[in-house]
């Protein structure tokens, strides 16, 4: 019995001998894992983090893919943002229209990058210097249309005081420098064109990258100079579809425009719009409509074509309220060029006239109608080309100001590749 008790004694030590063994090994390996591990995330991650300012809630969201792209790519993007007095921006928000007229991409767009993780508080880091002067605000016409006259002044003045204050203009002569130009021609600074082509680009603006709702296929001396083009604003709230909208839902509104019928400005004298109004004006499959009301996204969302003719510029916010309430617009504007190709694939999702053949309008919708609607409208249903189209005050991943910055983004990355060439 005893000599049992001893082997048995013997067979329990060798087991807790042998357990023991088996926990220390596991211990080591977990140690040399942990090890390995520690030793590999201290050598590849950055030892000097980019500059990432706190975001509101609300964009923390779309953070990661932003940062995916845009914001934190190789090489990685940074835009100072000058705190101007607000003389030359905020106080113009005491007039309500100005944050949420079709000139508003200034003031959208300013708000957008305060909040951007793009944004760098330390302008010696800067890529870009975004100036936010808010020239399209001013309605103090007697038509209630925005009065343009001060704005050179008041640009003029912005670039006095930076300056003199930061060595930034001075180091580039302005040529790192972003302004917003979002009324009808662009850098000109002037709402007619006869006066905005013999006015040209201000002389102190011609080295920089102006933010632009203009543009055409030809030369023009309103776009003689670095830009981006940029959709005209349109205020997100106001073009979401209503609770029973569909995509596939039958559209009672053939064809459809609301807006001034008669403009007597120089370049469209002939009246382009006068003339859809006395050719189609008595067709039942036409809404032509010309006295205002705050209901006609409601009429979008019913239509199956929108007209765009061109007005004072060949740019209207038809073209974004169309796409975002998923009509197909029709734009009557030669020569007219549109904002973000490499997204919104205009041929795809909408229709083009030239100006002299509004005769045939009717018929040509009634082709397509019969024929690739259907297709049309599947581009134009895409979620992406309608997130294209629009500004929101947080940065969202594929909006209208994630698109700016992956256009400052390309113009970085050529300058750098230029300078490298020149080594």
């Amino acid at each position: 019995m005893k000599l049992l008790q001893n082997r048995s004694s013997r067979t329990n030590f060798a087991d807790k001998t042998l357990l023991s063994s088996k926990n220390l090994r596991y211990l080591l390996l977990l140690w040399l894992s942990l090890t390995l591990y520690l030793l590999f995330t201290s050598l590849f991650s950055p030892s000097n983090p980019p500059l990432k300012p706190t975001l509101h809630s609300s964009a923390a969201a779309s953070r990661a893919l932003i940062e995916a792209t845009t914001a934190f790519a190789s090489p990685p993007l940074r835009i100072y943002v000058y705190d101007l007095p607000p003389t030359f921006n905020s106080d113009w928000l005491s007039n309500p229209r100005c944050a949420t007229h079709l000139f508003g991409s200034e003031v959208a767009i300013h708000r957008a990058l305060l909040r951007s993780p793009v944004r760098t508080m330390d302008p010696s880091l800067a890529d870009f210097f975004f100036v936010p002067v808010y020239v399209a605000c001013n309605f103090s016409t007697s038509n209630g249309f925005p009065s343009l006259g001060h704005a050179r002044r008041s640009l003029s003045s912005a670039v006095r005081r930076i300056s003199s204050e930061m060595p930034f203009w001075n180091r580039s002569r302005g040529s790192d420098h972003v302004f917003v130009a979002s009324h009808d021609y662009g850098a000109c600074f002037h709402a007619m064109e006869d006066v905005a082509v013999a006015e040209g680009v201000p002389e102190f603006l011609r080295r920089s990258v102006m933010l632009q709702t203009f543009g055409v296929n030809r030369r023009h001396p309103c776009q003689d100079v670095e830009h981006v083009l940029i959709p005209p604003y349109v205020v997100p709230e106001s073009v979401q579809p209503s609770s029973e909208f569909s995509p596939a839902r039958r559209r009672d509104i053939f064809a459809f425009f609301r807006g001034k019928m008669e403009i007597t400005q120089t370049r469209i004298k002939e009246g382009v719009r006068t003339e859809i109004l006395k050719r189609y004006g008595n067709n039942r499959r036409f809404r032509l409509k010309r006295q205002r009301y705050d209901g006609y996204q409601s009429e979008i969302e019913r239509s199956t074509f929108c007209l765009c003719p061109l007005g004072w510029a060949p740019w209207s916010p038809r073209l974004v309220e169309s796409v975002a309430l998923g009509c197909v617009p029709v734009i009557i504007a030669d020569d007219i060029r549109l904002p973000f190709p490499e997204t919104v694939r205009w041929p795809e999702i909408s229709l083009s006239l030239r100006e002299s053949d509004v005769r045939s309008l009717a018929r040509v919708l009634e082709r397509v109608a019969a024929t690739n609607l259907s297709a049309i409208q599947r581009n134009l249903w895409n979620p992406a080309v309608r997130r294209a189209l629009l500004f929101n005050d947080d940065v969202q991943y594929g909006d209208a100001t994630w698109h700016v910055m992956e256009a400052l983004h390309r113009k970085l990355r050529r300058r750098r590749s230029m300078t490298d060439a020149w080594r």
